[in-house]
C-alpha cells in the first residue's frame, strides 16, 4: 500500500446529449449579447443620422433664407439641397429596416427571409430612387436593378406563403 498513490476520482461520465444542450444554450446566450450590442450601436448611428437629417434640413432653410436672387442659380441650390435631403432620408429608411432585421433575431433566433429580402428591397429602391432624382441611370445598371429586385421581391413572397416549419427545439 506505500508504493500506490492516492486514487484520484474519475469525473462521472458526461451525457452527450446534455452536453450539446449546454453549450447550444451558451452559443445562444452569446449571440443574443452580441446582437444587443450591435442594436444598441445601430440605435446609436440612426440617432446620429435622424441629428445628421436635422442639420441638413437646417443648414437648407439657412441657404434658402441667405437670398438668392438669380432664379436659375436659386434652382440650383435648392436641387443640391433637395438631393442631400433625399438621400438622408432614404438612408435613414433603410437604417430602420436594419435595426428591424436585429430586433427579429432577438425575438425569433434567426434571421427571417422575409424581413431580409425587406431590407434588400429597402436598399435598392434607395439606390434606384438617388439615381433617378440625379438623373444618373444607364441602361445596364437600371436592368441590372430590376432584377435584383424582381429576384428580393419573389423571395419575399415566397418566405411570406411558404413559411417556415422549424422543429420546436430549435425555437
Amino acid at each position: 500500500m506505500q508504493g500506490q498513490s492516492p486514487s484520484v476520482p474519475t469525473p462521472p461520465p458526461v451525457d452527450p446529449a446534455t452536453l450539446k444542450a449546454r453549450v447550444l444554450s451558451l452559443y445562444r446566450k452569446v449571440l443574443d449579447v452580441i446582437v444587443t450590442v450591435l442594436i444598441f450601436v445601430l440605435v446609436l448611428t440612426l440617432l446620429g443620422a435622424v441629428a445628421g437629417l436635422g442639420l441638413d434640413f437646417a443648414t437648407a432653410a439657412g441657404a434658402l433664407r441667405s437670398g438668392v436672387t438669380n432664379h436659375s442659380l436659386a434652382y440650383g441650390v435648392v436641387d443640391a439641397i433637395d438631393r442631400e435631403l433625399v438621400i438622408d432620408v432614404l438612408s435613414v429608411f433603410v437604417l430602420i429596416e436594419l435595426f428591424r432585421t436585429f430586433t427579429d433575431y432577438l425575438e425569433y433566433h434567426r434571421v427571417r427571409l422575409q424581413v431580409l429580402a425587406e431590407v434588400g428591397i429597402a436598399f435598392i429602391l434607395r439606390e434606384v430612387f438617388i439615381s433617378l432624382y440625379g438623373h444618373e441611370f444607364n441602361w445596364l445598371d437600371t436592368i441590372a436593378l430590376a432584377v435584383l429586385l424582381a429576384v428580393l421581391v419573389a423571395a419575399r413572397i415566397a418566405a411570406v406563403e411558404f413559411p417556415s416549419r422549424r422543429p420546436a427545439a430549435y425555437e
